[in-house]
């Protein structure tokens, strides 16, 4: 489903990924983990085209996505790509409902499908009671449920999440890392995730392991989550 091949990023002189080759398997669920300054952020970000590698090609679905124009690019990372980042980012002031619904009608979906679709999802998270408060009014858990419910409303092929659980107390850590394999499961959705977190790198179908700009190993896991 998405091919890296020789992927290269410099930033000021300073080489951060050295030729990365990686294939993500439609419905896998990989993790990515490595110490700090290893580049497993700017990988991610390449994937998920918030940025352009010096060199390489990323292809999702067959399309090699930095063939695109800007504009088709923008079109397609709102309509193929989820983000979940370590801080939530949902924007202050508006309801939790609306900051689900938004990538939609930045898509161009009308605002009362756009409203529908993101309170089927808001339920699923279990966020029913809660849809009409902002941001400040939720617990950490419950606004990172709400921005993967955001960044599930176009049904991504892919959801990118960069330290997703790393703000979040255990508790709602192991709840987070559950939904993602309940959302593999129930709704087919694939997950590359970087994270420092052992228990959920454990728990995927595979552990990218990467340091000072490359991939030093993939160990396929021998009991992933399903």
């Amino acid at each position: 489903m998405i091919e890296l091949r020789q992927i290269t990023k410099s930033f000021e002189g300073l080489k951060v990924l050295k030729g990365i080759d990686l294939d993500i398997a439609r419905g896998e669920i990989v993790s990515i983990v490595g110490p700090s300054g290893a580049g497993k952020t700017t990988l991610l970000q390449i994937m998920g085209s918030l940025d352009r590698p010096d060199s390489g090609t990323v292809s999702i679905d067959g399309e090699d996505i930095f063939k695109m124009s800007d504009n088709r690019l923008a079109h397609f990372r709102n309509a193929n790509v989820g983000f979940v980042f370590q801080f939530h980012q949902l924007l202050p002031e508006f309801t939790l409902e609306e900051n689900v619904a938004m990538p939609a009608m930045i898509g161009g979906m009308g605002k009362d499908e756009a409203m529908a679709k993101a309170r089927k999802l808001i339920d699923y998270m279990g966020l029913s009671e809660r849809r009409g408060h902002r941001p400040s009014e939720l617990s950490g858990g419950e606004r990172q449920r709400a921005a993967v419910a955001r960044a599930l409303i176009n049904g991504p092929k892919v959801v990118l999440a960069d330290e997703p659980s790393g703000s979040l107390d255990s508790k709602n850590r192991s709840e987070l890392h559950r939904l993602f394999f309940d959302l593999r499961r129930d709704l087919g959705h694939t997950f590359v995730i970087v994270t420092h977190d052992e228990s959920l790198a454990r728990m995927a179908d595979r552990r990218v392991e990467m340091r000072d700009g490359m991939i030093t190993e993939i160990i396929t896991n021998s009991n992933p989550i399903r």
